[in-house]
Order: structure tokens, then C-alpha cells, then sequence
């Protein structure tokens, strides 16, 4: 019993925290969209935000955003110690940690996501303009990768789907 009350905070949590700090889910299926839309001909967004719902049940996924956002926000208070502060507060280029944070939820549904990921760890639309803003004075070094990792899982998830790939989540 404990243990499945563990869960439901756990995934309560990370869910708050990506509202709190200012990604909605369809922020999220928006992106995934973005990514799939030459590849589907009839995808409505709908279905990208079924496919992030399903991202976001995944534990390992819930896992990697309170962490991640746990250190943004410790970094945004300058409540961790140097030189980490300085590296997560201006998220350092050559920090990479953040990557292999989002990493672990890219490699939820295979190796697609990598490709996935990669696009649009470049290409920045949406919400992840915003949250690679650096003048807002917020840190969201963890959570940009993250939210276009959990993007790019839900796109490869979406794909798996319509190639007919038997998957059971």
C-alpha cells in the first residue's frame, strides 16, 4: 500500500511541477506534433497529447523531471554549492548532465527518440524558446532538456504505433 502511494506522489509531483513551472501538457503535444506532422497525414493533437499522457505515466520519466526541476529550482535560489551553482545557474554548454538526465526518458521507447531528441534539442520551438530564455531570471537548465526528451518519446512512442510495432504501454 505505501508503495503505491509513493507512486501516486511521485507522478502528482512531477506533474505540479511541470504546470508550476509553466509547461502545460499540451505544451508538450505541441511539440510532439511539431515532430510527427510530416509523417502522419491525418495526426490530430489529440493524439500527441495521449502519447505524452503515456510518457508521463512511465516512473523512470517521473523520476528524471522531479530531479531535474529539484536542481533547477535549487540553482534558481542559489542553494547549491560552487561551482555547480554557477554551472546549473548559467547551464554551462559543456555541463552535459542535463542531457543524460533527458537521456533516460529519450531511451524509454528506443532509439528513435535519440534522432528525436536531438532535432529538437536543436530547433527549439515552442515552449522550449521560452524556457531556453535566459532574461527571465528563471533556471530551467534541467527542464528544457527534459521536456523535449519527454517530446521526443511520445513522438517515437507515436511512431512505434503507426508502424504497427506491438508494444504493451
Amino acid at each position: 500500500m505505501a508503495d503505491n502511494k509513493k507512486i501516486d506522489l511521485t507522478e502528482e509531483t512531477a506533474r505540479r511541477w511541470l504546470t508550476e513551472r509553466g509547461v502545460q501538457i499540451k505544451d508538450i503535444a505541441e511539440l510532439v506534433f511539431y515532430l510527427q506532422e510530416k509523417y502522419h497525414e491525418n495526426l490530430q493533437i489529440e493524439d500527441c497529447v495521449a502519447n505524452v499522457e503515456r510518457v508521463l505515466s512511465k516512473r523512470e520519466v517521473q523520476n528524471a523531471i522531479i530531479t531535474g526541476i529539484q536542481l533547477d529550482m535549487l540553482a534558481e535560489k542559489g542553494m547549491l554549492e560552487e561551482p555547480l551553482q554557477s554551472i546549473i545557474g548559467t547551464d554551462e554548454s559543456l555541463y552535459g548532465v542535463d542531457e543524460i538526465l533527458a537521456f533516460s526518458i529519450v531511451n524509454v521507447y528506443g532509439s528513435i527518440g535519440f534522432t528525436n531528441y536531438g532535432y529538437i534539442d536543436k530547433q527549439k520551438p515552442g515552449i522550449l524558446a521560452r524556457l531556453n530564455d535566459k532574461s527571465t531570471g528563471e533556471c530551467h537548465t534541467f527542464l528544457d532538456d527534459i521536456v523535449g526528451a519527454i517530446a521526443a518519446a511520445a513522438s517515437s512512442r507515436l511512431a512505434h504505433r503507426a508502424a504497427g510495432v506491438d508494444r504493451k504501454d
